[in-house]
Formats: C-alpha cells, structure tokens, sequence
C-alpha cells in the first residue's frame, strides 16, 4: 500500500532516486546495528558507520569477517574493510567494499556522538 503520493512503488524509480540522491540522504543508507553491548550503553539500535569502527559482517561473501573501517563510500552506501580483501582479475588484493547494512558495529570509534533516543 502506497502511504505517500510523492514516492513511487515502482523498483525501478526507487533504485534511481537511491543511486541519485543527494549525499546527505544517501548516507542514511550508512547505518548498521549496534552489538548488544553497545546497544545498552548508548540506548539505540543503529548508528552510522564511520572510518576506525570496529565491525563484524553478518552476510555476504565475507560473512564472519572482523575488521576496521579503512574507507567509507558514501553515495554508495558501502564500505571497505581492512580485514576482508577481494582479489582482482590480475590477482590483486584491494579492500573489499560490503554494504553497511550487512554489518554489526562491535567496538565504536573514538570520534563517535551518539545521541540517546528518548
């Protein structure tokens, strides 16, 4: 059911307006869980994913892997971890870019503000 008239329902008009959005929508798509732990001591579910964050991958290719966040893309909604490679057709090794939303943030860093929620 369609609740607002200026969105559309169609996936092909959703996908444009997310790889055309304006940064500063685009980096809502950023956000991953919080772990358990941090989830009690700051009061929310999520926050956004910053570089120097410590994360777990939950889903993907690289499911199980723990790293820091060497790099964030944030039109994309990805990042690169230091502790997952992808290999290139030369054989290469760079970073391998996951979605944010398969991550679960275990340890913040230290440039982190969360606000609590009331």
């Amino acid at each position: 059911m369609k609740f607002l008239k200026a969105l559309s329902s169609q996936p092909r008009k959703q996908r444009k307006a997310a790889y055309n959005a304006p940064l500063h929508r685009a980096a809502k798509s950023l956000h991953a869980h919080l772990s358990r732990e941090l989830r009690k001591a700051h009061g929310r579910r999520s926050a956004r994913v910053r570089k120097g964050d410590r994360v777990k991958v939950l889903s993907g290719g690289h499911r199980g892997a723990v790293g820091t966040v060497s790099r964030v893309f944030a039109q994309e909604g990805k990042v690169a971890l230091e502790g997952a490679v992808a290999r290139k057709q030369a054989g290469r090794e760079v970073p391998a870019s996951i979605p944010a939303s398969s991550l679960v943030i275990t340890q913040l860093a230290e440039k982190h503000f969360i606000r609590k929620e009331k």
